[in-house]
Order: C-alpha cells, then structure tokens, then sequence
C-alpha cells in the first residue's frame, strides 16, 4: 500500500517537473513576436530564438506575425460624382511593425483596414465622375495609401501598398462603352483602310507614271535610233549612186520599171505619172532609136556600099562614116516621133480617168 502511494506521488511530481519545464521554456519562430502579460498586465515581446518564461506568472497573450500579409476585400458599391454606382474590388498589402500595437491599440485591426478602405474608397470616388475612375487608377492608390497609413500607424500596422483589382461598371453602361469602343474601332478601321487606298493609289499612279515615262524614253530612243539608220542608209544609197555616176538614160530606164510597182494592188484607181515621164520617155526613146532604129538605118543606107565596095587587103569591111548634118537632122526627127509618142500616151492615161502628173 505504501509502495503505491510512493508511485503515484513519484508520477505526480514528475508530472509536475514537465509541466514547469513547458511553461518555463518558449520557441519563437523567426519574424513572430510573441506578447507575454505577467498577472495580467503586459510584460514584454519576445523575440525569435529560446526564451523563458516564469511558470504560472506569465502568459503568452497573442502571437504577431511580422511578415507582410495580404488581404483581398469583397466588392463594395461605390457612387460616382455622375450618380453611377461601380463595384469596386481591393487588395492591401499590409506589414505589422509593433506588435504590442497591432495587440492593445485594436481589436481586429484586419477588420479595421477593412472598414477604413472601404469609407476612404467612398470618399474620393465621390469626387470623380466614371472616366476618371477607370483612367485614374494610380492616383486612387496613392489617395488610399496615404490614408489607410496614417490611420493605421497607431495600430503598429503598416501599409505598403493598395490596388484597385476591379472596377466594374453597371451593365448598362458597360454595353454603352462596349458599343463606343466599337465605333471607335471601326472608325480608326475605316480610316486605316481609307490612308491604304489612298497609298496604294498613289503608289500605283507613281508605278504608271515611271512606267509612261520609261516607255517614252524608249521609244524616243528607237525612233532616234532607227532615224539614224535611216539616215545612214540613205547616205550610203546616196554615196553609191554619186560614186555609181549615173548619165540619164540609166534614170528613165528605171522610171520606166518603178511605173508597174505603182499599178499593183487592187486598191490602186488612180495613176501617177510624174512630170518627168515626158523626159524619160525622150531620153529612153533616143537611146532605143541610137541603138535600135537607127542603126538598122544606117547598115540599110551602108549595105550596098559594103556590098559595093572592095574588101580591104587586110580582109576588114571599110566603115563609112554618115554626113553630119544628115545625122543631125535624124536624131531631131526621132526625139520629135519619142514626144509625140509620149503626148499619145498621156492622152491615154487622162481618158482613162488616171492622173497623169504635171506635163513638162
């Protein structure tokens, strides 16, 4: 009996020691503070690493994380200076920077920057219309910061940092912006695609331009140059013919073949025979009587006395020579036949209905 009242009180002492040694040994982990009241009344903030407490005399009143926090607030309605009502969403970044503050001076200061966003949030909206508010979202998060920080300096909170997640308009005039903005960007479409016109006219009137003057350019050149080959190859005619030296009866024999070639086609009603056609039918006829007619005349007129006269001793016929003035006379005569000839020709030519040309 004794034995085991000695064990139950050896348990209870033991029991006793570990209870003291929990109570009297404290961790605190790295950026916490840990508020210790003594009989109620505060102490002192521990800090991180081991420290030690006086068993049933302290207490540990609050653990404060020193970190920086984030907190998301629900949407809260707020009225513009223009009488709309927008939704506005917020998001603070917040840090503890005394915790025996952050743990006397208020209750829940979570709570607390809540409730001061929202009433600071009311008041500058209320000075801005719906345009500055969707545009001046910077300058909203400055007005916040500055004020949500020195309300809550005294807490032994700090804020860092305050952002407008959403700003959300009413329906109604959301489908009134979407509609604008849709104008909006069908009128810059319309002009984009009015300057690319614009653009791809004059480009193209430029193209059509360099392209005229380039052809212009070109044929000028090939008419330049085809006039100097055609200036070429009549100085070259011209050259042969005045090395050539041609006497005139060579000219009315070639008048006399260029006349068919200005007869051909079917097209061809009129005639034209130059002024000059009296001249070579003259020329032409005295060259054929010199060669022709004339000839047989005077082998006619010197055959009997060929026939007459003795051969030479050489075995030669003796040529005789024709009077002078019986020649002259001759070769009047048949010039006159050649122009009366030439006359009968034209006549015929003017009662066919046929242009003869100019008479010499």
């Amino acid at each position: 009996m004794d034995n085991v009242v000695t064990l139950v009180v050896l348990v209870l002492v033991i029991l006793f020691v570990v209870t003291v040694i929990i109570r009297t040994i404290r961790i605190v982990p790295q950026a916490t503070a840990v508020i210790v009241e003594r009989l109620g009344r505060y102490s002192r903030t521990l800090e991180a690493g081991l420290n030690f407490l006086v068993p049933f005399i302290d207490k540990v009143r609050a653990n404060v994380d020193l970190r920086e926090q984030v907190v998301s607030f629900p949407p809260q309605p707020v009225i513009t200076s223009d009488n709309l009502v927008v939704s506005i969403d917020t998001v603070i970044y917040y840090q503890p920077t005394d915790p025996k503050s952050a743990t006397y001076e208020i209750a829940n200061y979570i709570q607390g920057i809540e409730q001061l966003t929202v009433t600071t949030l009311r008041n500058v909206i209320g000075s801005l219309d719906l345009e500055q508010t969707l545009t001046s979202r910077d300058q909203i998060n400055g007005q916040l910061r500055g004020v949500l920080d020195e309300a809550t300096g005294r807490w032994g909170i700090r804020v860092n940092r305050v952002e407008l997640k959403a700003i959300d308009p009413p329906a109604s005039v959301q489908d009134s912006m979407e509609k604008q903005m849709r104008a909006e960007r069908d009128k810059r479409a319309a002009i984009l695609t009015a300057e690319g016109f614009k653009q791809s006219q004059i480009l193209t009137a430029e193209g059509e331009k360099q392209s005229s003057i380039l052809r212009a350019e070109g044929s000028a050149q090939a008419a330049i140059l085809e006039s100097q080959g055609q200036a070429k190859a009549i100085t070259q005619v011209f050259d042969a013919i005045h090395r050539g030296d041609p006497d005139p009866k060579l000219l009315a024999y070639q008048y006399l073949q260029t006349l068919p070639k200005i007869a051909e086609g079917s097209a061809n009603k009129v005639w034209i025979v130059p002024s000059e056609l009296n001249d070579a039918l003259k020329g032409f006829g005295s060259m054929f009587d010199a060669h022709g007619g004339g000839s047989s005349g005077s082998e006619r007129t010197r055959r009997p006395e060929r026939e007459s006269a003795p051969a030479p001793e050489t075995g030669l016929d003796e040529v005789v020579l024709e009077d002078p003035g019986e020649a002259l006379k001759r070769a009047r005569a048949e010039a006159a036949g050649a122009a009366r000839d030439a006359e009968g020709v034209t006549r015929d030519l003017r009662g066919t209905g046929m242009d003869p040309g100019p008479q010499a």
